[in-house]
């Protein structure tokens, strides 16, 4: 199981006011160096299909086509019913304006999917050899994006084909409903280049090119030029006659002329032109009849594409029968190929394998599909080929251009399908492609990311299915458990939760509730609900696994183990500690002592208990068991696997607790890079690392640093998790601090208001992460003045804290110093000097007297001291904690200079002015090189020192 982790980073504050981190879900993982620029090559143009010569003019639409896409950033569609030519019409434009324009870049994207408009993106980025693309999960998108936009990359063209779905370009590129980007978004208004789309959804060609001038809407051919195609097609027309009432029997749609010549040709001398006519109007209704008896859905499909659609698809059963009579086998191909998704189905997964895979086998959860089976002995290898070539005779299929997969059209799919069902044939092949997406899709881990990608698109597909037949059934929900893994492990939550559930459902009905495989498909459920926040959803399951495996399999088996731990993490993700480090401990030992030491589930037990003692504020355990865990899975696994940048990850947040921020910058970078180059820039894990590198920065004062990378991680987090997911949240709380922190407490009030509304709302007014956001808040409106707003939110955080965590827990002690702080504003400092006192205490006993925090409330105490007017004290202990913070943090951090300022106005106090006005320019030169001039701490330090000037 993979394991989830939450953390958070606390930044101190300012004039003696400490500032709270927001505590959250973090992963982690790592980059390489920059790829060396290579040439860009030439401008050419890359069309995946021959130039036809026998092409049949349509009029002058090539020429209105050719008109427009000469105009700067132009933008045109065709439109019309599948089969009516639109794509041969793209692919004759494409080859003309290549031919007259040497100088013009030409692409070609095929469109229908998300996945294959990755594809075609990735393929202008491979063409035009742009940097970087090449990084897993790059952002292709983005990158092609830039390229086209960049006038100097010279002129072009980007032909969109067969753009048929709306959803694709409309919805979001991740496909999940709470990512907000669309795809329509990546085309480029761009003056150097022209976009050619062919749909058959004339709202979505709107939508592309923004006027109707410039959408061509095509229909069939007239007869004559349906006539001049079968005789491109077929030869000499010794009947003309015939010729005619043929064309017009298939509504003169193209690809039905082209396939009924292919069909003639092929069965020729023994099938005429007029034979064929005969068979076809014999059958045409029965075939109508056929087609429209319980096809309504097939109806109004193809009345959404505004043609006669009978025909064609009549044309479509009169050559399958022919194939299916003459050579079942390539019919038994075509009827597999059906139930793929239509586009980039490869090769491998339809040559027939060695050893037929057990259809009726169930799949545990620990268990992994053999893939290394697949192959085909010389004899099979050759039925294959001929099998395809038929196809393609037909026009059936087409090969693509890397000869490695094949495409079929969506209708010739559905035609063949519903033929499939009428004959009784539907679940046959059905359980056949399930049969082979299972054989073929490993698990979503890490290792096998590389082999899923390409057949996702597959997966979905099957998901969308509903097998009859029991055995199929079983091994359907192991796909779909596979399938929700892997789009889990991509950040994909809503797309693995369907999955998941539906194979849970399956699971259920088919197993029982206590088998052990629908007990894997709830646990992993669970932890997709996790990281949606869903967390009562979450250990509602997993308490319901947990007690299932301990009856059935003993409290010590691996995976009754695995979901104690998981359960565990769900406690600590909502604030449970005492709960997750009680099941932890037990996890631990009984692994060490059933797996050893460096097992990996045993470092994933150390990891988790390492990340429950931090939020304990019990750091020295936690880096020891963090460095443990880190140094064998570097050994064990390598430097840039997802487990050992979790490790780095974490390692580095215990040292930003410790206070030791430039360790922990450096293990962040690395990891940040490392995912960005092995998940891409918007996934979960990078962000979170983009998250923590942030705070890292406001940590050490850099303030501008940090606010760049949080903006960046809360607009990301919003467009893929949504507004209200705890990971957005807590990147807006942080988001707020940076605010905080360079004096925009209007803009830090707004958010932390959003924050904590939506965090009651969701997790509940005690929840941890609720209570960070009203200390957050507090500080801002002491920031701002508001001393009783502020009292009334840090002292109801204080008595919950107490209750909840305890009075020594290192949040409560925060809270402390925050309320502390909120007295001495208010002049009543015997109350502040109270709580300060006891604060500094409690914290040099758990955090050691040179920690930050310990040397924060040194600092809050002194001040407190110095405003009742015992100044010797207070400059005893402000000596101590300047001296200490300049070793520990450095001479120009802000920490220090505030020190540093507040020992002068003491010093001041005490009426030694030589050495205060040395101290406070000292200060403000730093205070300018550091925050700026426009920084309301600079600001502060050159009225106080113009002031003393002045007297």
């Amino acid at each position: 199981m993979a394991n989830r982790v939450s953390s958070v980073t606390f930044g101190p504050g300012n004039h003696g006011v400490e500032v709270v981190e927001n505590y959250a879900p973090i992963n982690v993982n790592i980059h390489y160096p920059p790829e060396p620029p290579e040439p860009t090559p030439p401008p050419f143009a890359s069309i995946p299909y021959l130039h036809d010569p026998t092409f049949v003019e349509r009029g002058d639409i090539l020429d209105q086509i050719g008109r427009q896409c000469s105009e700067p950033a132009s933008r045109v569609a065709i439109v019309g019913l599948g089969g009516v030519g639109k794509s041969q019409l793209a692919i004759e434009f494409a080859h003309r304006f290549a031919a007259r324009s040497a100088e013009t870049w030409v692409f070609w994207v095929h469109a229908s999917t998300q996945a294959r408009v990755m594809e075609g993106f990735q393929s202008i980025a491979d063409k035009v050899k742009l940097i970087g693309r090449n990084r897993p999960d790059a952002d292709v998108l983005q990158l092609v994006f830039d390229w086209l936009s960049n006038g100097r990359n010279g002129k072009w063209l980007l032909v969109l084909d067969s753009a048929d779905d709306s959803d694709v370009w409309l919805h979001s590129t991740s496909g999940d409903k709470d990512d907000r980007r669309k795809l329509v978004e990546y085309l480029p208004q761009s003056p150097n280049g022209s976009i050619l789309v062919t749909t058959r959804d004339k709202d979505l060609a709107f939508r592309v090119t923004g006027i109707h001038q410039t959408i061509h809407e095509i229909g069939p051919m007239t007869q004559e030029e349906a006539l001049v195609l079968l005789e491109n097609r077929f030869g000499t027309l010794s009947d003309v006659n015939a010729a005619a009432d043929l064309v017009r029997s298939l509504d003169l749609v193209p690809l039905a002329i082209s396939q009924a010549a292919a069909y003639i040709q092929r069965r020729a001398p023994r099938t005429s032109l007029v034979q064929y006519l005969d068979e076809f109007r014999q059958s045409e209704s029965k075939r109508v009849k056929l087609l429209s008896h319980d096809a309504g859905d097939l109806r109004r499909d193809l009345r959404q594409d505004g043609g006669a659609s009978n025909a064609i698809l009549t044309t479509w059963q009169v050559s399958f029968d022919h194939i299916r009579c003459k050579r079942p086998s390539a019919a038994d191909l075509l009827s597999l190929m059906s139930f793929f998704n239509r586009q980039g189905i490869p090769e491998s997964l339809l040559r027939p394998p060695k050893d037929s895979y057990n259809a009726t086998q169930s799949i545990g959860p620990e268990d992994k599909i053999d893939t290394d089976s697949q192959g085909s002995d010389d004899e099979t290898g050759n039925e294959f080929e001929d099998d395809a070539a038929i196809l393609r005779d037909y026009c059936l299929i087409v090969l693509s251009e890397d000869a490695n997969t094949f495409e079929m059209h969506g209708l010739v799919q559905l035609s063949t399908r519903r033929w499939l069902k009428t004959h009784g044939l539907q679940d046959k092949f059905l359980g056949q492609y399930i049969t082979v997406m299972v054989s073929s899709f490993p698990t979503g881990d890490y290792e096998n990311w590389t082999r899923c990608r390409p057949l996702f698109a597959h997966v979905e597909a099957a998901a969308e299915y509903r097998p009859s037949e029991d055995s199929v059934r079983k091994i359907w929900s192991s796909l779909l458990h596979n399938g929700g893994r892997y789009a889990w492990s991509q950040g994909r939550y809503n797309v693995a939760e369907q999955m998941l559930s539906r194979g849970r459902r399956t699971r259920e009905k088919l197993l029982g509730k206590d088998h052990e495989a629908t007990l894997a498909s709830i646990s992993l459920l669970a932890l997709v609900y996790s990281d949606q926040g869903r967390w009562a959803d979450a250990e509602k399951l997993q308490v319901q696994v947990l007690e299932t495996r301990k009856m059935k399999l003993g409290e010590d088996h691996p995976n009754t183990l695995t979901s104690m731990n998981n359960l565990a993490l769900t406690y600590r993700n909502q604030g449970r500690w005492a709960d997750a480090e009680n099941l932890q401990v037990q996890v631990l030992e009984t692994r060490k002592t059933k797996l050893g030491e460096d097992h990996p589930k045993t470092l994933t037990s150390m990891n988790n208990l390492a990340l429950t003692y931090r939020n304990q504020g019990r750091w020295a355990d936690a880096e020891k068991l963090q460095v443990q865990v880190l140094e064998t899975r570097k050994r064990k696994l390598g430097e840039d696997h997802p487990d050992t940048l979790r490790s780095m990850s974490n390692l580095a947040l215990v040292y930003s607790d410790q206070g030791r921020w430039a360790d922990a910058e450096n293990l962040q970078a690395q990891v940040l890079e490392t995912r960005k180059t092995k998940l891409g820039e918007d996934h979960p894990h990078t962000l979170m690392s983009m998250n923590n590198l942030a705070m890292t920065y406001r940590n050490q004062g850099r303030w501008a640093d940090a606010e760049n990378l949080q903006m960046q991680v809360v607009e990301t987090f919003k467009t893929k998790l949504g507004a209200d997911h705890p990971d957005t949240l807590t990147s807006m709380g942080n988001l707020a601090s940076v605010y905080r922190n360079k004096g925009r407490w209007a803009d830090a009030e707004k958010l932390q208001v959003q924050v904590l509304e939506t965090s009651e709302t969701k997790l509940g007014a005690d929840h941890p992460h609720t209570l960070t956001t009203m200390n957050n808040l507090a500080s801002v409106y002491s920031d701002q003045g508001r001393w009783a707003d502020a009292e009334n939110l840090q002292a109801q955080v204080l008595e919950t804290r107490k209750t909840k965590l305890g009075e020594d827990h290192l949040n409560t002690l925060m809270s402390m110093g925050n309320l502390a702080s909120v007295y001495s504003d208010q002049g009543r400092w015997a109350d502040a000097e109270n709580l300060q006192a006891q604060v500094l205490e409690t914290r040099k006993t758990k955090l050691g007297e040179d920690h930050p925090h310990t040397l924060m409330s040194m600092n809050n105490l002194a001040m407190t001291y110095r405003n009742q007017g015992r100044w010797a004290d207070a400059e005893n202990l402000q000596m101590q904690v300047v001296e200490t913070f300049k070793t520990k943090l450095g001479a120009d951090h802000p920490d220090t200079l505030t020190t540093m300022n507040n020992l002068a106005l003491t010093w001041k106090s005490q009426g030694r002015h030589e050495e205060a006005l040395s101290m406070m320019k000292n200060c403000l030169q730093r205070r300018r090189q550091v925050l700026g001039l426009s920084h309301p701490l600079t600001k502060e330090s050159l009225s106080t020192l113009d002031q003393w000037i002045k007297d």
